[in-house]
Order: structure tokens, then C-alpha cells, then sequence
């Protein structure tokens, strides 16, 4: 396609159905829009666009096409977020993604960041997908489990992350604190709801006990962690965040066989550039400053 701007003009008419919305969205006058659509159909020889009193619906041929479109844009834009990563200057936008359980450790960190670097704009973007570094949708990422091994990226051990065995005294007072592994069965417990979760304390749990003492589930470990502060159950937290809970008692742990090792991921085009590296250098010191207080 030669012309790249008739056919982001054709795809922004299908994302809206209207040409005064995309003449809105692209800055030009809505005849250009026209004009753009127009002069694409011609090239090509078919309709993209049915027309209608309450605007534009895109034919089946145009649906083909705005398919591949949206594909181009969204490279293009993830191509523009990975080369104004690379200037010199610690600015613009930093985007780190990681799991939602490591909120506690990130957003205290991105807030201390932002105060060292205000031109900074922080996106901290969570999920269970792996957000693509390759594809500038990140420029950082801290992941858990077994050291990450996609090509082009720089991967540096972040530290291990300490997990205990947990109970409200409210729950102890209820049910009574367990004597032995072998007392654990007759015990409560809020775990994750996928019974095949490979996290190393989770087959603990499984060795121990039967499924159905697994009495709180959820997929989401903010809802397990508010499970076992509201007296649910017995379940794993972070040590360094059960340690901000007083009601809370540790019933085992820590153990390194619990133990998940974390590591930094950043993308070798964008892993020396100043907003990274300063980025780097300042959570591994906020790391290492709030694991002696």
C-alpha cells in the first residue's frame, strides 16, 4: 500500500463509523477524510464502506483490509514507545509490568522514582500475560518462577521472594493452631483455584492435605490475601507484606524450598538507556532499603 495515511484515515472511519469522529481523532477536516476513502476505494476497485444516515459500516472487503491496519498502527505505535525510550534524558513515559502480587514492592518504588524524576510519567501495567519487551510494550518487567529465556532480552536475578504459612489470631482462636503436618488436614485453607498451580508452596499444600480443605479459592492473589486477613483460612503470603498485618501469626516458614526466585527483564535495545538504568538502579536500592527496616 503506497499511501499510508488513506488507509489510517479508512481504519479510524471503521473504529468510529463516522467520518467527523475520525476527522476529530486524525486532526484534518472531515472533506479530507472523504477524500482519503474515496480515493482508497478507487485504487483498489471495491467498496470498503457502506454508507447510511447514522454513518459508515465497513463491507467485507474492508473488514479485511482495517484487520491487517490495525495490526500496522498498533506496531507503529509500539515502534514509537521503544524509540522514545531511548533518549538520554530520564523523561516521558516508564512502563514496567509484573504480576499483581508484587504491587506492594513496585508502587511505593514507581512513587519514590516519579519524586527523584517528576518528568517521569509512570505505567504499571499488571496481568498474567507476558507483556512483549520485543514489541516496545514494556520497558521493564519483573517476573517469578524460572529465569526467563526469550531471545534479546537482558535478565538479571532480582532477588528471592520469602513466603510463609499464615493465620488471624481470630482463626487460631477459632480452630487452633496446628501441631504437626499431620494436624494440618483437620485445618482450613484459602489457595489458589487452579488445583494444578506449580508454585513450589502450593504442592506443599497439595502433599499435605486433601483438596477439599481448600475451603476459599480464588485466581486472584489479592482476594486470597484478604481471604486469610478476614479469618478464612490458613494461606501463603509474602513475608514482607504479612509483616505490615499484626494480626496475622506465621504458622510455617519461612522455607527455602517456598522460595521464588524474581528477576528483572528489560530489553536489550532499550536496557542501557538512562530512564532504564536509572530505573534499575533505584528499585534495587529501594529493594534492598526496605528489606533492613
Amino acid at each position: 500500500m503506497e499511501n499510508w495515511d488513506e488507509v489510517r484515515t479508512a481504519y479510524q472511519v471503521a473504529r468510529l463509523g463516522t467520518v467527523s469522529g475520525a476527522a476529530e481523532v486524525l486532526g484534518v477536516h472531515h472533506a479530507t477524510v472523504i477524500r482519503h476513502i474515496d480515493a482508497l476505494e478507487g485504487r483498489l476497485g471495491v467498496k470498503l464502506f457502506q454508507r447510511h444516515a447514522r454513518g459508515y459500516t465497513a463491507t467485507e472487503a474492508g473488514t479485511d483490509l482495517l484487520r491487517v491496519a490495525q495490526t500496522t498502527d498498533d506496531q507503529l505505535q509500539q515502534l514509537e514507545g521503544r524509540i522514545r525510550g531511548r533518549g538520554s534524558d530520564v523523561s516521558g513515559e516508564l512502563v514496567v509490568t509484573s504480576l499483581v502480587s508484587f504491587a506492594p514492592l513496585l508502587v511505593p518504588a514507581l512513587t519514590s522514582f516519579r519524586a527523584a524524576y517528576p518528568e517521569v510519567t509512570v505505567r504499571f501495567l499488571t496481568g498474567e500475560r507476558l507483556f512483549r519487551l520485543e514489541y516496545g510494550e514494556a520497558h521493564v518487567a519483573l517476573r517469578a518462577g524460572k529465569a526467563p529465556e526469550e531471545p534479546d532480552n537482558v535478565v538479571q536475578r532480582f532477588k528471592a521472594q520469602q513466603v510463609g504459612l499464615y493465620a488471624t489470631k481470630g482463626y487460631i482462636a477459632r480452630m487452633g493452631r496446628p501441631e504437626s503436618e499431620e494436624d494440618l488436614a483437620r485445618h482450613e485453607f484459602v489457595a489458589h483455584d487452579n488445583a494444578d498451580s506449580r508454585a513450589p508452596f502450593l504442592l506443599w499444600l497439595a502433599d499435605k492435605v486433601p483438596r477439599d480443605r481448600v475451603v476459599f479459592r480464588s485466581s486472584d492473589p489479592r482476594v486470597m490475601d484478604m481471604a486469610v486477613l478476614a479469618g478464612a483460612g490458613m494461606g501463603f503470603l509474602n513475608m514482607r507484606d504479612a509483616a505490615q498485618y499484626p494480626d496475622l501469626e506465621l504458622i510455617y516458614g519461612p522455607n527455602e524450598a517456598w522460595e521464588s526466585n524474581l528477576w528483572l527483564v528489560t530489553h536489550v535495545d532499550l536496557h542501557r538507556t538512562a530512564k532504564v538504568q536509572a530505573f534499575l538502579k533505584h528499585l534495587k536500592a529501594f529493594a534492598e532499603e526496605t528489606c533492613r527496616e
